[in-house]
């Protein structure tokens, strides 16, 4: 019979896993928190000695009360003002769950964005399958399905999600160079420069929650995101700042006003110029990120 130091230890072992999926599915460290504490509550009342295993129990659950979370969190997102982005996460100590997620593929804010297209069960099908690597007949016992339906909504979910992914891996340190030429550029007004690491079709997505400014639909395009960068460095002259940091799991920027954060940025790029910005805004987003 398992010892409530064993229960414990077995639960805290897979909670960077649980946090990863619970993450994934909300894109909001505190609701992703209270899944894990509901999660936590139900394990401490579990039949441990029926269980075949832990780890499937616990992403069940997880999972499912993931699921119940975002369908009551959709109605909320459809009124939010603006584009929704979600809750970056930034120079976490790499000894907490959330490094150990930052360390697991696909946790970028682009990635997290895509997801947002995708209805609560597809999403978590699709996330069990191709980034926790689960077989088609456990996500099917998971999520209360047959097989067949569950191969199909993964194919589905992948079909609206793949062509709109990055098509570039691109080395960290590669990224974090390409940054700091762009730092160098948009803190100095350097119009021109800014304009060379800009993709022709790059994009900007700014989520501001209603609270603070961001562009209704982002902004399109090389010249315009230039000028938008450019007028920035104009307007704020020194009171702007911008500093490399890890944003979920990639090279970003944060951008200091006052020396107050101001937005977190994710930035993608090919490895020779930036094709779309992630700017987060909305201060309620912000308040978990280091100084």
């Amino acid at each position: 019979m398992a010892t409530d130091s064993t229960q414990t230890g077995l639960f805290w072992d897979l909670r960077p896993r649980l946090f990863g999926m619970a993450y994934r599915m909300l894109g909001v460290r505190a609701d992703a928190e209270d899944v894990l504490q509901d999660a936590w509550l139900r394990w401490r009342e579990a039949d441990h000695a029926a269980l075949q295993s832990a780890q499937a129990w616990l992403v069940t659950v997880v999972t499912r009360l993931a699921i119940d979370r975002l369908r009551s969190a959709r109605s909320e997102r459809e009124a939010y003002v603006g584009s929704w982005l979600p809750e970056p996460i930034v120079e976490v100590d790499e000894r907490t769950p959330e490094a150990a997620a930052e360390l697991a593929s696909d946790l970028s804010v682009a990635f997290l964005h895509l997801l947002e297209r995708l209805g609560p069960e597809e999403r978590a099908a699709f996330l069990l399958r191709q980034v926790f690597d689960y077989d088609y007949g456990e996500i099917a016992d998971m999520l209360g399905k047959q097989e067949p339906a569950v191969r199909q909504m993964v194919h589905r979910a992948g079909e609206r999600v793949r062509h709109r992914r990055p098509r570039f891996r691109v080395p960290a340190e590669t990224h974090r160079r390409l940054l700091e030429k762009f730092v160098a550029a948009a803190q100095s007004g350097q119009r021109a420069a800014i304009r060379a690491l800009l993709a022709d079709d790059v994009q900007t997505i700014g989520d501001g929650g209603g609270k603070v400014p961001a562009v209704a639909g982002g902004m399109h395009g090389g010249e315009r995101v230039t000028n938008l960068y450019w007028a920035h460095a104009l307007r704020l002259g020194q009171r702007l700042e911008y500093r490399i940091a890890t944003i979920n799991g990639e090279p970003g920027l944060l951008r200091y006003v006052d020396g107050r954060l101001e937005s977190a940025n994710a930035v993608v790029t090919d490895g020779q110029r930036i094709v779309a910005i992630y700017a987060i805004r909305n201060p309620a987003k912000l308040v978990n990120v280091l100084p």
